[in-house]
């Protein structure tokens, strides 16, 4: 689908795009730039459109919007082995369907069994440049509320246990 530049965006997009502006943190060692025309959405004239539901998304709380990473002092030892990854799970060539089924199966029985660290493979991605679908969605995946009772925290995977295509899942403690 193409659009033409004379058209603008509609009222859903304008909504949509706020809420993706406000939630992009700047690169390291870059400065906030404000957007000089900031598009806000203009109050509804009737009845409550679902576009309005969306927007009232940025009142949550900013604890549920932060990245659950890994600690630096644990990350270091997850890299240099000092701490023992217990499980490893490859979900290279898998539809998405597969790959969150068997993700979901595979933490929870390692939760049951009181594992703490394990790495997932999710693969570089395609081979035209572009991210992989799985590596894209195991992170958001992981902050769903399905896994967020299984996982503690996850970060990107040293270089020699697979870096951009792997992540290292701490799982949450069971409790007695």
């Amino acid at each position: 689908m193409t659009r033409r530049r004379d058209q603008g965006l509609s009222e859903e997009d304008r909504v949509l795009w706020n809420l993706v502006a406000r939630s992009a943190k700047p690169l390291k060692g870059k400065s906030i730039v404000e957007p000089a025309d900031a598009i806000e959405p203009k109050p509804p004239q009737k009845e409550p459109a679902p576009a309005n539901i969306v927007a009232a998304a940025p009142a949550r709380p900013k604890a549920q919007s932060v990245r659950h990473s890994l600690d630096e002092p644990t990350l270091d030892k997850l890299s240099k082995g000092r701490l023992p990854i217990e499980g490893r799970v490859d979900l290279h060539g898998m539809t998405q369907e597969e790959a969150y089924s068997l993700l979901f199966s595979f933490l929870h029985r390692a939760h049951a069994n009181g594992v703490r660290y394990v790495l997932v493979i999710t693969g570089k991605g395609s081979s035209s440049g572009g991210d992989g679908v799985l590596k894209r969605s195991v992170p958001a995946w992981l902050s769903t509320p399905a896994f967020r009772m299984l996982v503690s925290s996850h970060d990107h995977a040293a270089r020699h246990h697979g870096g951009g295509g792997a992540l290292y899942v701490r799982l949450r403690r069971t409790r007695p």
